[in-house]
């Protein structure tokens, strides 16, 4: 995908992406990891295949979580793996 370790997917006017980006965004600093997020709209790939199951969060290419971002379960993949 991108060259960092968490990815999340998002779109524009979604609250949740909002949430998630502020859960990851904390867990990231907290870890030191490299994150980024990428619009689902702005890809027609991403666009087709996850449709309105966004927010996605992958870490290592993996996907971890969809809607709801838990920042334990986050941190504890982060640190572990």
């Amino acid at each position: 995908m991108i060259d960092a370790r968490v990815v999340l997917l998002v779109r524009d006017g979604c609250h949740l992406c909002t949430e998630a980006v502020g859960v990851v965004s904390a867990v990231c600093a907290e870890t030191g990891d490299t994150w980024v997020t990428r619009d689902v709209d702005a890809d027609p790939a991403l666009r087709a295949e996850f449709s309105d199951h966004v927010p996605v969060t992958f870490v290592d290419g993996v996907r971890h979580a969809i809607w709801y971002v838990d920042a334990d379960a986050l941190r504890r993949v982060l640190t572990t793996a």
